[in-house]
């Protein structure tokens, strides 16, 4: 309860949100910088899976790429009935899909109950098809289940966080089964690392990175403060 307690105090802080335009713009031309070697797949098989959406993927992957106990998060889509979707398909509204994430983990160093405070922790889940500047319903807030567990942890958090009224609004994030996850074009992957000087990184995507940062120090790696 206590853990419980002083996540709802830090949550109070991420309540405003202001964002400028997003710049839609595939490739924007940015030198990439050094990147730290990524776990191969097979190393990635060992851990466990977890999948959250709640705005632009670039800034969700970046988000829970600095908590501890996390080893990769991949951009992708999710939530939706069609069969490989595009980042131009998505982006535009033209599926049922939403940008999303796929965390990989280990649970004997972040729990999915955490995860689920860092979902919630890093976004407005107050607002309906939208975060901050990015509108549609493909940037809509879903928290995915794989089984009945992880399904009770999300709502009785949900059920904390409004009681409690952190927001001052309802949460209007869906809490849907986990189906299937599409990753992104290759180019979307560690966006905001590859690319600091894109408009929209350094306008919405750090400063979003940076409240998170901000309100929950316990959550980071060594190298993330």
């Amino acid at each position: 309860m206590n853990v419980l307690k002083s996540t709802l105090f830090a949550l109070i802080a991420l309540v405003s949100i202001s964002c400028q335009s997003k710049t839609k713009t595939p490739k924007p031309a940015s030198e990439p910088m050094a990147q730290a070697e990524k776990p191969s797949e097979a190393e990635l098989q060992q851990y466990e899976t977890a999948y959250f959406a709640s705005g632009c993927f670039w800034c969700v992957e970046a988000v829970f790429e600095s908590v501890k106990g996390v080893k990769e998060a991949v951009s992708g889509y999710a939530g939706g009935a069609e069969d490989n979707p595009t980042y131009e398909e998505v982006s535009y509204g033209k599926t049922t899909h939403a940008e999303a994430v796929e965390v990989y983990y280990d649970p004997k160093e972040v729990s999915f109950f955490e995860l689920v405070q860092v979902f919630f922790g890093s976004h407005d889940p107050t607002t309906l098809n939208r975060q901050g500047p990015d509108r549609g319903p493909q940037y809509r807030s879903i928290a995915f289940y794989k089984d009945d567990k992880q399904k009770q942890i999300i709502e009785a958090y949900m059920k904390a966080l409004d009681e409690s009224k952190v927001y001052g609004e309802p949460i209007v994030t869906q809490v849907e089964p986990f189906t299937k996850f599409w990753k992104a074009e290759d180019y979307h992957q560690d966006y905001e690392k590859k690319h600091p000087n894109n408009p929209y990184i350094t306008n919405v995507s750090v400063p979003r990175l940076n409240r998170f940062k901000q309100n929950f120090p316990k959550y980071l790696k060594e190298d993330a403060h």
